[in-house]
């Protein structure tokens, strides 16, 4: 596969996703909606050895909720960015899918923790719905 391409905003992390995805997925977890500030966040998954980033590495901070298990925020600190989420524990790693630069070539195929979505916020498409995460 061609590398896909994504940075930050201000353009001092820049990676590439280079093999498929695994999913995509819209999340409605309370935890993606305050990191992303929207009423849900759009992550695709890969391999972990699907990510390598070149440039900006240590310009990543990684935030993991206390009480979450596997949830962590990663972001530029310099522009705040959400950027990918290495987590070799579980060997893949979450991108959010606003910060590609190049069409990842796929779509999310569903809605998870919809369980948790709040009341001003609705689901205007045909995916399929979870209300936690899928089976």
């Amino acid at each position: 596969m061609q590398p896909v391409r994504g940075s930050c905003l201000c353009g001092g992390v820049a990676y590439e996703m280079t093999e498929p995805p695994i999913r995509a997925l819209h999340c409605h977890c309370s935890r993606c909606r305050k990191v992303r500030g929207t009423g849900h966040a759009t992550n695709l998954v890969t391999a972990l050895s699907g990510v390598r980033f070149l440039r900006g590495e240590e310009l990543l901070t990684r935030f993991k909720a206390p009480d979450a298990t596997h949830f962590a925020h990663v972001f530029c600190k310099a522009c705040g960015s959400s950027m990918p989420n290495v987590d070799p524990g579980r060997d893949i790693v979450v991108i959010p899918m606003g910060s590609f630069d190049d069409d990842p070539g796929t779509r999310p195929q569903g809605h998870i923790w919809v369980e948790s979505m709040p009341a001003w916020d609705e689901i205007t498409d045909a995916l399929p719905q979870h209300p936690t995460y899928p089976p």
